[in-house]
């Protein structure tokens, strides 16, 4: 193996560069990104780096010397649009092919849109950092702000623009905010931090139509309610960006699908946001559960891991399943979110710790067994338990390990 080409320029994709180096592999690594930006932390792009608090240099993930120092052949500014997995050639943008003995794919994720989303001023998804530079212009005192969307991602930037000073709105199709991670009851109670600092957040609304011809003036809802607005975020979740992989062989399902050690296809590897894996560490046992992560974590072990059982595989050795805790979270205003494990809508949820009107904890299970903590400024409650779920713990050794913690 003398050439890996590294497909995403940002966190999974730069782990796994790191990597490759660290591992012992000399030869040569070509770095794909659609973005000419050096890579850059995502997380920031919604708190730190919006609020005007961070500039750019801040958020870059490693500094020029320690990036000049892994010596890759660097083909930023071009995207990917094409993979032949037999010959692990790439087709870029620019008309290029790029050929390797393997591949890693680690291209993340783009923003959904709604159905007919115009292109007018005042109107901003969230994903890349000039996206972020161009939406903290606009977050003047006494703006009117509207934010489709109640996940992680709008609420932070809710939460940003209001500290901003900024009139904010939050406008959910669901029922309660940040339904998939949290469930609805953990949902509301986390986003209540949201109305007690005068976010004003609007469930179970049907979004018609962005009003605005040259400039965006509102957003009509299904009640014939038109909520006016001087800029609209759209935040209604990501998708993973494998559209230039069709054709190429490869099994895509919300992701590319791999194996329990992140193969896709021979000398083909995935990691990040665009991944989906068996994680054995859920679901039955020895089947494991099929899963999909887009967090931070994730996507830097991820890297890691697909560049380390690459270069195993390459030398003959086994490879190592990747069987991780997921683990994430969120600043908003004055609370600290955080969740370890898996949560889903039909989990047992136990409040062990505090109140859901401020910093709390909760326990969630699910068939006899702990799938996941989470905090609300309770740091010290909740990443205990990211071993006793790696322990595969049951719900009864979890609930007991609550009521010791309180003592």
């Amino acid at each position: 193996m003398n050439h890996v080409v590294v497909v995403g320029s940002s966190l999974a994709g730069l782990r796994a560069c790191e990597t490759l180096r660290t591992e012992g592999f000399e030869g040569t690594i070509s770095l794909i990104g659609a973005e000419s930006e050096l890579p850059y932390d995502r997380p920031p792009l919604s708190k730190k780096f919006l609020a005007g608090d961070w500039e750019s240099d801040r958020i870059r993930l490693r500094k020029q010397e320690s990036f000049d120092a892994l010596d890759l052949s660097q083909h930023l500014g071009v995207a990917a649009t094409a993979l032949d997995v037999p010959s692990r050639t790439v087709t870029c943008s620019d008309g290029s092919m790029v050929h390797g003995d393997a591949v890693i794919i680690a291209t993340g994720t783009a923003c959904r849109r709604l159905p007919n989303q115009p292109t007018v001023d005042g109107l901003f998804e969230l994903r890349t950092l000039a996206d972020a530079a161009a939406l903290r212009q606009r977050l003047a005192p006494e703006a009117r702000i509207v934010v489709i969307g109640a996940g992680f991602i709008g609420l932070e930037v809710a939460a940003t623009a209001k500290q901003r000073g900024c009139h904010v709105t939050v406008l959910e199709a669901g029922p309660s905010p940040l339904i998939r991670a949290l469930g609805v009851e953990m949902g509301a109670a986390v986003a209540s931090v949201h109305q007690r600092n005068g976010v004003e957040l609007r469930c179970g609304v049907q979004i018609v139509e962005i009003v605005g011809d040259s400039h965006v003036t509102g957003v009509l809802l299904g009640d014939g309610q038109l909520v006016p607005a001087d800029v609209v975020v759209v935040g209604i979740g990501v998708s993973p960006s494998t559209g230039w992989l069709d054709g190429s062989g490869l099994t895509i399902r919300d992701g590319v699908v791999c194996d329990e050690t992140l193969q896709a296809a021979p000398a083909v590897y995935a990691a990040g946001d665009c991944a989906r894996w068996t994680n054995r560490l859920f679901g039955e046992p020895l089947v494991g559960e099929e899963m999909r992560v887009e967090h931070w974590t994730n996507a830097a072990e991820q890297g890691a891991a697909a560049a380390k059982n690459l270069v195993a595989v390459a030398s003959g050795e086994p490879p190592t399943p990747y069987a991780p805790v997921p683990f994430f979270w969120s600043d908003q205003f004055e609370s600290r979110i955080q969740f370890v494990g898996r949560a889903h809508g039909d989990d047992q949820v136990h409040l062990f710790a505090g109140s859901v009107d401020g910093s709390f904890a909760a326990l969630y299970g699910y068939d006899g067994r702990l799938r996941g903590a989470l905090g609300v400024s309770m740091p010290k409650l909740v990443m205990p338990f990211r071993a006793l779920i790696a322990a595969r713990a049951t719900w009864d050794e979890a609930v007991a390990m609550a009521g010791s913690m309180l003592g």
